[in-house]
């Protein structure tokens, strides 16, 4: 009975999004962007009614916000294992090999650690130039604690440029490369205000899994 509760299509992935705190429909969306809003509501129905998580209008004729009932929040361990599972034992080149520039720059915006950056509103562009001009442009606001990201040009002042190849930053987020390697080999250029371009290494918060290490023979 647990496992179809926890282990049907997409279930742990929308389990990963809501262990990062309350969502709202659209942010999870854009956290499982493959996922149908159909089946993403079925699931979320099944969730509610297995007691996992529990849904909250947010204002007067607001939508539902989701969040981690306690025994939703009893599964951290067992979603978080996957994760280190999967960055132990799955080849990094099969993990490079579904690109999605959206997704990255989501979990991007969420593990963003703004004590390292000018207490000031800041912008970050990311650019990733193979890509298409509709999907290559992405621009981090970061306002102390808030972290907003735009896929349209928000209209502020650009702190830092970033420019990289999809595969450079998505492989640094993950760990499977450094960005100092990636920038020494001239995958990842940035340019703007110094002070954060020297610190990003601080600021930009990789992978939760980052810090685990392939156990596959090399």
């Amino acid at each position: 009975m647990a496992a179809e509760i926890v282990c049907s299509k997409w279930t742990p992935l929308v389990l990963r999004e809501l262990l990062t705190g309350p969502a709202r429909f659209n942010d999870l969306r854009r956290g499982v962007p493959k996922m149908s809003p159909t089946l993403l509501s079925k699931r979320l129905k099944e969730l509610e009614e297995a007691g996992v998580i529990s849904a909250r209008a947010k204002g007067a004729g607001g939508a539902a916000e989701y969040r981690l009932t306690t025994a939703g929040e009893d599964l951290r361990d067992v979603v978080m294992s996957l994760g280190v599972w999967g960055q132990r034992w799955i080849e990094s080149s099969l993990s490079l090999k579904n690109l999605d520039p959206s997704l990255l720059m989501w979990d991007m915006r969420r593990n963003i650690l703004p004590t390292s950056i000018p207490k000031r509103k800041c912008t970050v562009q990311f650019v990733y130039p193979e890509l298409a001009a509709k999907r290559n442009r992405w621009w981090l606001v970061i306002d102390g604690r808030d972290v907003d990201l735009c896929s349209v040009d928000p209209g502020f002042d650009i702190d830092l440029y970033v420019s990289s190849t999809l595969r450079s930053m998505t492989a640094v987020w993950m760990g499977h490369t450094t960005l100092k390697a990636e920038i020494n080999a001239g995958h990842i250029q940035l340019s703007g205000d110094k002070t954060m371009a020297r610190s990003i290494h601080g600021w930009l918060g990789l992978s939760p899994f980052a810090k685990e290490k392939t156990r596959l023979a090399s």
